[in-house]
């Protein structure tokens, strides 16, 4: 079974204080916060690395930014970036006390779902999937890649 393209956040290896992150491969600049001791990008990655995938159409790229599987989104991280790793991802859901909501944005999310209060401007997005060709959840759901391994052929997410 192929891996599901997601959406990914990246985790700073380096500490840059909020400072937007520029991705010299392609120009664009990304939105960073400081959550707790983490510096995280506050919006989704959007280079176009082959194999990597819009939901529906470049429009929702600009949006939500581009969906990865698990492979290209290991090797799409801009110069001092990383994915995050589950002990990271523990790290940012302990250091909001377990309350996620507050880190989705304020809008964006469909009344099924969780507009948050985005007090820490991680703002995330529901992104949503794609599953082989079926792209699935914009608007209701947001899936991002963990760097940690959960089997031999998945990660976490």
């Amino acid at each position: 079974m192929p891996p599901t393209p997601l959406l990914i956040l990246l985790l700073a290896i380096a500490t840059y204080a909020q400072t937007p992150l520029y991705d010299k491969r392609d120009g664009k600049t990304y939105k960073t916060v400081k959550i707790g001791t983490q510096i995280w990008m506050a919006e989704n990655l959007n280079y176009n690395a082959e194999g990597s995938d819009c939901y529906n159409n470049l429009k929702n790229c600009e949006i939500y930014g581009r969906l990865y599987n698990w492979e290209i989104a290991r090797k799409s991280c801009p110069n001092g970036w990383r994915l995050p790793g589950d002990a990271d991802w523990k790290t940012l859901i302990a250091t909001v006390n377990g309350d996620g909501e507050i880190l989705n944005a304020k809008s964006g999310w469909e009344k099924c779902s969780r507009n948050g209060t985005d007090d820490y401007g991680f703002s995330a997005l529901p992104g949503g999937s794609t599953f082989y060709d079926y792209s699935y959840d914009i608007g209701r759901g947001g899936y991002w890649w963990s760097a940690s391994e959960h089997n031999n052929y998945e990660a976490y997410r």
